[in-house]
């Protein structure tokens, strides 16, 4: 399996409000916390809307951490972090949007390669509006440092 660190990989589409929450969070973490990160043995990557490219990233990484808008019945803005096979399970529900059914495919294809990660997770963040946008609605925008903050605690407990 692969040794490179940590992949932290923000997903979503920038031009639908709330959909672009994990690249929001990825700017945020390169502008902030790149250093530290890097030192740590994490890579940031932008995966945008995923898709079975990606693959590559995850084989290359020891433990993934994949930022994204996650319906979960929370309230807008509200964050979870899904470990291991609750991963798994939160990913493979029913899809709203298109890289939501991408990750989990992403995910199944690394499996089935041999190389998904054994630490793995995803910091959801409820999306209020998934609609066109090229902002997130304030709850979002508000939960973006406490999802880096996530980001970085699973980092520092990884390593």
């Amino acid at each position: 399996m692969g040794g490179r660190g940590v992949l932290v990989l923000g997903l979503g589409n920038r031009l639908l409000t709330d959909d672009g929450v994990g690249p929001a969070v990825l700017d945020l973490l390169q502008s902030h916390d790149r250093d530290a990160l890097e030192r740590a043995g994490a890579r940031l990557c932008d995966g945008g809307t995923v898709g079975l490219a990606l693959l590559p990233q995850i084989e290359d990484a020891r433990a993934l951490i994949v930022v994204d808008a996650a319906r979960f019945s929370g309230a807008p803005g509200e964050i979870r972090v899904f470990e291991g096979d609750a991963m798994d399970a939160q990913s493979g529900r029913s899809a709203n949007t298109v890289h939501e059914a991408g990750l989990a495919d992403l995910l199944t294809a690394a499996r089935l390669a041999g190389v998904l990660p054994k630490q793995r997770a995803l910091v959801g963040i409820e999306p209020a509006e998934t609609g066109w946008g090229l902002a997130p609605t304030p709850a979002v925008a508000a939960a973006t440092a406490a999802a880096c903050a996530e980001v970085r605690a699973l980092v520092q407990r990884w390593m």
